[in-house]
């Protein structure tokens, strides 16, 4: 605020809080000063939602006490912190291999979010439902049959055995015994089965992981045979 802004937040004070008045020519020069020394950072209103006048009278409302320079600064800080804390940081449009501009650009942002220039930009919420599919990401898919290239899971498959035994049984046909929760040890669809640490008092110390059990690859059998028979009962119908 400029010091005629000053100045007509001190007659609007005035006005709602005598107390503020001082009727003295030097008393009110040095007021007027001392307010434009610590508020000349502090605009009177932004577009979206701050308004000097409103914090001076929503103090005046709410607290018994003479108002102060303080007391708008407060409510201006607090503005721009709840502004601050709303805005996730949008993608700069200029190139990211320029880090100085990148920089610029965030921070120019931030300044105009803080000082009520810029609407905060929200993150996106993660929609339900389906979107439809780039037709070339979708062509490019059914080229390679997974989000992973063939080439790529080849050179990864030393590093996860079981990963590629899984995959390898699939492809051949076998059921996938890790498809199904295990009723022996109660591991979970995807986790491997584990056997107990028994300690010498016969209490359970840990698990630890082992082979499949004989029974999660049965039921994992059983569970595929449910299938393709419900598959081809349509076809025979």
């Amino acid at each position: 605020m400029d010091r005629r802004e000053i100045a007509a937040l001190l007659a609007y004070i005035g006005r709602i809080d005598p107390r503020t008045i001082r009727t003295e020519k030097g008393e009110a020069a040095d007021q007027l000063a001392q307010w434009h020394e610590l508020l000349g950072d502090v605009p009177t209103a932004t577009p979206y939602g701050w308004d000097a006048l409103a914090a001076a009278r929503q103090h005046t409302r709410t607290s018994p006490y003479q108002i102060q320079p303080a007391d708008v600064v407060q409510r201006w800080e607090k503005y721009r912190r709840g502004r601050l804390a709303r805005h996730s940081d949008p993608t700069p449009s200029v190139d990211p291999d320029d880090q100085a501009a990148w920089a610029k650009e965030l921070v120019a942002t931030r300044h105009a979010v803080a000082h009520g220039t810029l609407e905060p930009a929200q993150a996106q919420a993660i929609e339900s439902g389906r979107e439809e599919i780039n037709p070339r990401l979708q062509a490019r898919l059914d080229q390679v049959g997974s989000c992973i290239p063939p080439a790529a899971r080849a050179a990864l498959a030393p590093y996860r055995p079981r990963r590629a035994a899984r995959e390898a049984a699939v492809a051949q046909g076998l059921p996938d015994a890790l498809s199904v929760r295990c009723a022996w040890c109660l591991a979970q669809p995807g986790e491997s089965c584990r056997r107990r640490r028994i300690g010498p008092d016969g209490g359970a110390r840990g698990t630890a992981p082992c082979a499949t059990h004989p029974s999660r690859l049965d039921l994992a059998t059983a569970q595929q045979a449910q299938l393709t028979e419900q598959t081809q009962q349509p076809a025979l119908a």
